[in-house]
């Protein structure tokens, strides 16, 4: 039987200052995890596991360092998390999985029914890809050596998973408990049956067949490094792109050339790792992050991509992607970037934050000073115009085709932010608010069969 690796998340230095992760009067997400992580350790150890638990007061990156040093091809490791969110109705518990992984997917959906059996009060919110996640990957579940899951056992900012965290500690640890045990008795089990050298895999280069294999190391493909070169991807400084040497040549792990517009897939008809490249794209790669440019989603691919995210929205937000597309078209804006920015900041039209659905404002346009309130536009087509335009205001220095709509259009300093990553920090405070948009097109090129 393979040891087991647990990790409370956050705790450590992270830039110099103590992370606590998320924080609610009276208590933080490191405390609740730690508390959490201290009873499922002991459990398991009186089941008969080896446990390591790691270090509380490391960093992320230690936190990776510390596990990839002691871990071997038939462990597991876990990180426990809480979720948070601006509108307290949010709640459940989740378990993100490395994506395009199946097998890691079923660990993932194991560990979640074992939780949700000793907790029923607690909502699933299902076994999820960490490309659903804001960056569209987590390092936890890309950059170990060992199979890997990342869990949210509830959200902090509901008072009903709090309650349920707080009060029902035992069995959220019983239950985590159960399922790393099945976890790691079905991970143990695959690598007992199979022998030490890698099984081959195809691999298929937008639809051709290439002339190198490629293996499967813990469930996940990984392709010959010189493959990433043809491509034109530069992998060779990434500390994050995961790689092992086999038989005299360097492999480098397939799912982490989707941060390098790769779309990575898997045909299991004729067992291949799928590669599709942005040049298949009818856009230049370094045109992706351009605000001002043309978009190449359709109307209804926008809308297959927003039902897929969430259901209840198509019906009454039916209009939208083709809104999108036309202000985009009518002021030269990549309506692309700016759908999957609304996707960002309302959720998915779910509106989980400060945003209101009445107030059409898609684009999270703040209000001018001296204004009271939210801004609100009269119909979905003026408040989408709204912040087509706000996004001209900072990718551009043309003049408007249309009248003004956006309240704040007049405020911003015209073509400082011509790329969407130059949205961080000014658009939002966070750092990472244009890696995010760019990984919800990177799905919605995807989902569209575009990458």
């Amino acid at each position: 039987m393979g040891k087991i690796l647990i990790s409370a998340g956050h705790g450590g230095l992270e830039d110099g200052a103590l992370d606590m992760g998320v924080t609610v009067p009276g208590t933080s997400e490191s405390a609740e995890m730690i508390r959490i992580r201290d009873l499922v350790v002991p459990e398991l150890r009186s089941r008969g596991f080896e446990v390591l638990s790691v270090p509380d007061d490391l960093s992320r990156e230690q936190t990776l360092r510390w596990i990839n040093s002691r871990c071997q091809r038939d462990d597991v490791a876990l990180e426990i998390h809480a979720g948070a969110a601006t509108s307290p109705g949010a709640r459940g518990a989740s378990v993100f999985y490395i994506a395009n992984n199946e097998v890691r997917k079923s660990h993932a959906e194991l560990l979640l029914l074992a939780l949700l059996r000793r907790v029923p009060q607690l909502p699933s919110r299902g076994a999820k890809p960490d490309t659903t996640t804001g960056v569209g990957n987590l390092d936890f579940t890309r950059r170990l050596g060992c199979p890997s899951l990342f869990m949210e056992v509830g959200y902090l900012t509901n008072p009903d998973d709090l309650g349920l965290i707080q009060n029902r500690r035992r069995d959220i640890a019983l239950g985590i408990a159960d399922g790393v045990a099945s976890w790691s008795r079905a991970v143990a089990g695959n690598a007992a049956e199979t022998i030490r050298s890698f099984p081959e895999v195809n691999i298929k280069v937008n639809t051709g067949l290439y002339d190198e294999k490629g293996i499967i190391i813990n469930n996940n493909a990984y392709i010959p490094i010189d493959l990433a070169d043809q491509l034109d991807v530069n992998v060779v400084q990434d500390p994050e792109v995961r790689r092992i040497r086999y038989r005299g040549v360097v492999y480098i792990k397939a799912i982490d050339l989707r941060e390098y517009n790769v779309s990575v897939g898997w045909d299991a008809t004729t067992r291949s790792v799928t590669l599709k490249t942005i040049n298949a794209l009818p856009i230049c790669s370094d045109q992706l992050q351009r605000i001002m440019g043309k978009g190449v989603t359709s109307d209804i691919q926008m809308l297959m991509f927003l039902k897929a995210n969430n259901e209840n929205a198509v019906q009454p937000y039916k209009d939208l992607p083709r809104f999108y597309r036309e202000e985009g078209e009518t002021e030269g804006v990549n309506h692309d970037l700016a759908f999957c920015q609304m996707c960002l900041e309302t959720s998915y039209l779910r509106f989980l934050g400060s945003l209101r659905p009445e107030s059409n404002n898609f684009g999270g346009i703040g209000a001018v000073s001296g204004d009271d309130g939210a801004v609100s536009f009269d119909t979905q087509r003026i408040g989408v115009q709204a912040h087509i335009q706000h996004l001209k205001a900072y990718g551009s220095t043309e003049p408007l085709a249309q009248r003004v709509a956006d309240p704040r259009f007049r405020l911003v300093r015209r073509g400082v932010a011509p790329l969407i990553t130059d949205l961080s920090g000014r658009w939002d405070a966070d750092p990472l608010y244009g890696e995010k948009i760019m990984a919800i097109l990177r799905r919605l090129y995807e989902s569209a069969g575009l990458l």
